[in-house]
């Protein structure tokens, strides 16, 4: 008998049959609980129990208290990786089901939620409960619980939102067009870039149940299961709810709203603007009003503060919305606006602080860089070593990777290219790779107070492009672009080419295409 790893769900090595001296059919022994199911048991426990919770949130003393705990198992040689997979657990504490949920100390405010979204679909008449229709394609239902919280990460109320499993819908019969554009980020920081410079209101406010003000179109037919504990006031063999309105993860039920969306806007005098569908604009008079919208959440700004104000109104009397006033967040980014000075910052610390608590790297020794450039990364064609492979199972690359991107994506163009790199390894990563992924966690430790800027001077837009020659393994140049509106970053990528080619010169033209179909759209 030799040691060999279990599978990925436990971090604790024990003993199976060799195929090379053993008999197969030589039953193993049984395993003792991991350490991983051991933290999930306790955090479990003492949730249910309410020790320890504010609002039913885990605090992080206690997160720290479970951590001490694992740090003293010794008999436990994948201890790390282990906290790491757990620490998932611990990052927030949205239940996935009812059960969860009516498990917490906090169930009446999730009660309370439930019968709010309850009462808001019978207000516009959701779905008629019918008798099951023969051979109907039935969709399922399940409710999504999630916290909401304000930009000083208090709670800000609870949300329940019943959705349809939109997976199980067939195209053709269910459905026919998904499509639904939103503003890019980029969209939305040239705008907060123009605002800052003339130095206009930012006002935010969000639609509530969006997706109820859009209705199916004829012909487009959807049964759905009804939600567990929902009153049918006739008997029913079967009863299902054949839909007036496209749900929430309904295939259409985004297409829908922004349609609904767009003919509400174009009848205010907003137009739409060519290079991004989820930008509009108009002009009444002498002023100007610009709106960028991210499915329920809209920011508009504008040259005057009573067109702003009485747009809302308008908007308003169309939709129930909540009025968010000026922008201080702004898609999981605080927004820090300085009227004396004309700028406006980025930030995503908290989302930092949340990833390496996560991930258990809160305590890391900062970075100066985010790569080490005397480490080359490969694939490497030798196989991993048992022992190896077997840590690399709990190692949760992906989802640290994963992390990284919407950092990445939001307020950081400087790990664009780290990250890209090491997400080329996704598919069969190792312990270097994991090392590398680490050392960028390491470096935002170190810089997650940084901010993009926009506003402090008028050097207007300016783009900035290059390419590195075929310096990686793969053999593919890597063309990249930044483009800054007023000394701040709008628009970055760092990307591998997807043409092969034969000199410097190509590798250049390459990247300045790309680069220059990016400027005309921001122009």
């Amino acid at each position: 008998m030799v040691e060999r790893p279990t599978e990925a769900t436990s971090g604790i090595p024990r003993l199976i049959p060799d195929p090379l001296r053993d008999n197969f059919e030589t039953p193993p022994p049984q395993p003792r609980r991991s350490t991983r199911q051991h933290f999930k048991s306790d955090y479990m426990r003492r949730l249910r129990a309410g020790e320890g919770t504010r609002d039913g949130r885990i605090p992080l003393d206690f997160v720290k208290e479970l951590q001490e705990k694992l740090a003293a198992d010794e008999d436990d040689t994948n201890i790390m990786y282990a906290m790491v997979a757990g620490m998932a657990e611990a990052e927030g504490l949205d239940p996935s089901t009812v059960c969860e949920a009516k498990s917490q100390a906090d169930w009446p405010k999730w009660q309370n939620a439930i019968n709010a979204e309850l009462n808001s679909l019978e207000e516009v008449h959701t779905w008629d409960v019918i008798e099951c229709p023969k051979g109907a394609n039935v969709v399922g239902c399940k409710w999504v619980f999630k916290i909401k919280h304000n930009a000083a990460g208090e709670i800000e109320k609870y949300k329940a939102c019943l959705v349809t499993k939109g997976y199980s819908q067939i195209q053709g019969i269910d459905y026919d067009e998904t499509y639904a554009p939103i503003a890019r980020l980029t969209s939305l920081c040239t705008i907060l870039a123009v605002a800052a410079r003339n130095d206009w209101d930012i006002d935010v406010f969000d639609f509530h149940s969006a997706f109820l003000n859009g209705k199916l179109r004829d012909g487009e037919d959807i049964y759905m299961e009804l939600p567990e504990g929902y009153a049918v006031g006739r008997n029913f063999s079967c009863p299902v709810g054949k839909l007036n309105i496209a749900l929430y993860g309904s295939k259409q039920g985004a297409l829908q709203w922004y349609q609904k969306l767009c003919a509400t806007l174009a009848g205010l005098g907003l137009t739409r603007a060519h290079a991004d569908w989820g930008v509009f604009y108009g002009r009444i008079g002498s002023e100007i009003l610009i709106l960028a919208s991210h499915v329920d959440d809209c920011t508009v700004t504008g040259s005057s503060p009573s067109l702003i104000r009485s747009f809302k109104q308008e908007i308003g009397t169309r939709f129930k919305i909540s009025d968010l006033g000026p922008i201080s967040w702004l898609l999981g980014m605080k927004v820090t606006w300085n009227r004396e000075a004309r700028t406006i910052s980025l930030s995503q610390q908290s989302y930092i602080e949340a990833i390496l608590t996560k991930y258990n790297l809160t305590d890391c020794k900062p970075a100066a860089i985010p790569m080490d450039p005397g480490i080359k990364l490969s694939r490497g064609e030798i196989p991993q070593p048992a022992e190896e492979a077997a840590h690399m199972k709990n190692v949760p690359y992906h989802a640290a990777v994963g992390s990284l991107m919407h950092l990445t994506i939001g307020t950081r163009p400087d790990i664009a290219f780290a990250v890209s790199t090491v997400m080329q390894f996704n598919n069969a990563p190792n312990m270097t790779h994991w090392e590398a992924v680490k050392r960028i966690y390491r470096y935002i430790s170190g810089t997650k107070a940084l901010a993009l800027m926009f506003g402090n001077s008028e050097r207007g837009l300016e783009g900035y492009t290059d390419a590195d020659g075929a310096s990686q393994e793969h053999q593919r140049a890597i063309s990249r672009y930044a483009y800054l509106l007023d000394g701040g970053a709008i628009s970055w990528a760092s990307q591998k080419q997807e043409l092969v080619t034969l000199s410097t010169a190509e590798v250049e033209y390459i990247a300045a295409t790309h680069a220059a179909k990016e400027g005309l759209r921001l122009r």
